[in-house]
C-alpha cells in the first residue's frame, strides 16, 4: 500500500545569471544568496533570470515571471508561522 502521508515536493528556485564561466554560472538569488549551478542545459546570457532545481538551471525564464515567483515564496515564508 502507498503511504500518501509524506509526499515529496521539489522545487525550483529562480535567480539571476550574474557571472559565466563555461558550463557554469554564478546565480543570484536576489537576497544576498549566490550559487554556482550548471548551466549545460540551457542557453543563457549575463543577466538573464533562470529556474535552478537540483543545482542545474533547467529553464530561462523572463525578468516578470522570475520576480512574481520570488514574491510568490517570500508570501509563502512570511505566512510559515500562521500555519
Amino acid at each position: 500500500m502507498l503511504d500518501v502521508t509524506h509526499q515529496i515536493v521539489c522545487l525550483a528556485i529562480p535567480g539571476k545569471i550574474v557571472e559565466i564561466q563555461k558550463d557554469h554560472a554564478t546565480v543570484d538569488y536576489g537576497d544576498g544568496t549566490r550559487r554556482q549551478v550548471n548551466i549545460s542545459l540551457v542557453k543563457v546570457k549575463k543577466g538573464d533570470y533562470v529556474l535552478v532545481h537540483a543545482g542545474f538551471a533547467i529553464e530561462v525564464l523572463s525578468e516578470k515571471d522570475a520576480m512574481e515567483t520570488l514574491d510568490l515564496f517570500r508570501e509563502m515564508l512570511s505566512l510559515e508561522g500562521d500555519v
